[in-house]
């Protein structure tokens, strides 16, 4: 574990103030939900709650089925790192941190194609770390009682290829889908 250097103390009604600096640092924001834990040395650890993230070898199901009838990369992102990935190399893209493309477009609420370069800026950093790179994305977010919870996200591996209404309905099939799910 990582120390901060950082001291707080615990209010008359039990709670504690978690620093500005690691909350950005971290992506936590005002109302976000967090898990608490205790280890066996009666450490208490936070960690950010990902609803989706309950269901992540469910979504790599579906991910996986997608991606085997479509011929494309399909990914599931929760609200911070990429939770499922199918039809591309899943050591490149697991557990990267989304990008802020992925954030807009959970905030917007709505399905949007990003066609050539930049096609891959759901997730920050694989295009020039890794040298991979897709022709279109179609990003789809996953909205639970209005809240949004992540993005489904089918990426086209063909340079030439550019996604369309097809693959848009197929995202958004995805995200209702697994929104009811979470729903239950």
């Amino acid at each position: 574990m990582k120390a901060t250097g950082i001291v707080r103390r615990i209010d008359d009604l039990g709670r504690v103030v978690i620093p500005k600096e690691i909350r950005r640092t971290m992506r936590i924001r005002e109302g976000e939900p967090l898990e608490i834990f205790v280890d066996r040395e009666g450490e208490v650890i936070l960690k950010k709650y990902s609803p989706i993230g309950e269901l992540s070898e469910f979504a790599q199901e579906y991910a996986d089925a997608l991606a085997e009838e479509t011929n494309h990369g399909v990914f599931i992102l929760d609200r911070d790192v990429i939770i499922a990935v199918s039809g591309v190399p899943r050591k490149i893209f697991m557990d990267k941190q989304i990008s802020n493309d992925a954030e807009r477009v959970m905030e917007e609420r709505r399905v949007t194609v990003i066609n050539g370069k930049g096609s891959n800026s759901f997730c920050q950093g694989v295009g020039n770390v890794e040298g991979y790179s897709f022709s279109s994305s179609v990003l789809a977010p996953i909205i639970v009682e209005g809240d949004p919870i992540g993005v489904v996200v089918i990426s086209g591996k063909d340079e030439r290829e550019e996604l369309g209404d097809l693959e848009m309905k197929l995202a958004n099939t995805a995200a209702l889908f697994l929104a009811k799910q979470m729903e239950q």
